[in-house]
């Protein structure tokens, strides 16, 4: 399906939004294409944990049932030409991912949400752009915590190509600026032909890099994964003429765990929701004390707010 992109895709005339690009893409850009609501929402300088609470009061969820905002989004799917094969383009800001990124979004990507399934590489940016545009732009949390593309570093292109992964890695800390000031960079790791999320967050400055996974066991799983973030630091710090004051940490975070084969992704996005609404770099080993355990409730609101982000961006 992906495939399809650059063809001819059809698009109902309702869609037809004057400052697409051509009628047949959705586009979103900085100050032109995002919505007047959630401009104003992402230039509030709030407390981060108040603003999260704020988007989503209006939002009822019950755990193992539909919100209203789901329901509305399904039915918002079910009548457009996605679930006849089209797709949309969505264009991010360039602050998210420090360059220019678009995002394909298929029928399969909307089931994944809808039906609670293995979260794929869409749907995990498009929330972490959701983070960007609602949580953190315009505010200092820009300085504090930096998106790193799942599509860029995975473990099918460290295999396929490990020194082009280390290079890609290395101009996303060159774009972020001196990295002098402690902050973190998230990486979402796929470990694969769609298998298992974990979340790695790289704090350059004090070389300590924090692991969280959902299931048991830690880095020792993914080698090369670690063998590369590691040399995307040294090289970075050489590029930038600093010291290496000492050798890179690696600290397994004892984060909530997963009890079944399909919610990884969930928590990877969970962990990045909860890091930034307590605009915390440094990560507890055991974790914070307000999430020691995530219950479904908890999964299921990271969909709500994702739900109403793609319904206020007219995505669909």
């Amino acid at each position: 399906m992906r495939d399809a992109v650059g063809s001819f895709v059809g698009w109902p005339s309702d869609l037809i939004f004057p400052d697409a690009e051509t009628p047949t893409r959705l586009t979103h850009k900085v100050g032109k294409g995002i919505s007047r609501r959630i401009e104003s929402v992402a230039s509030q300088k709030e407390v981060p944990g108040r603003k999260l609470k704020s988007a989503a009061k209006d939002i009822p969820t019950t755990s193992g049932t539909k919100s209203q905002i789901m329901m509305r989004l399904e039915k918002m799917v079910d009548e457009s030409d996605i679930m006849h094969g089209a797709i949309r383009s969505i264009d991010f800001d360039e602050g998210v991912f420090g360059a220019a990124h678009f995002e394909i979004i298929a029928k399969e990507d909307m089931q994944q949400l809808f039906e609670h399934d293995e979260l794929g590489i869409a749907v995990i940016h498009t929330y972490i752009w959701y983070m960007y545009v609602t949580l953190m732009r315009g505010t200092e949390l820009c300085n504090r915590f930096n998106f790193i593309a799942a599509s860029r570093i995975n473990a099918t292109l460290i295999t396929k190509n490990p020194t082009s992964v280390k290079n890609d890695l290395v101009d996303r800390f060159m774009a972020a600026g001196d990295n002098t000031t402690p902050s973190l960079y998230f990486l979402p790791f796929n470990s694969g032909n769609g298998g298992h999320w974990v979340l790695v967050a790289m704090d350059l400055s004090r070389l300590i890099v924090y692991y969280l996974d959902s299931l048991s066991g830690d880095w020792s799983k993914y080698p090369s994964m670690k063998k590369t973030v590691d040399a995307a630091i040294i090289k970075f710090r050489s590029k930038k003429n600093y010291r290496n004051r000492k050798d890179i940490t690696w600290v397994r975070v004892q984060c909530p765990q997963q009890n079944n084969s399909v919610d990884c992704g969930f928590f990877v996005l969970r962990f990045m929701r909860d890091i930034i609404a307590l605009n915390r770099i440094d990560i507890p080993k055991m974790y914070f004390e307000e999430y020691k355990s995530y219950s479904r409730a908890h999964l299921d609101e990271i969909k709500d707010e994702l739900c109403q982000f793609i319904v206020d961006q007219r995505i669909i």
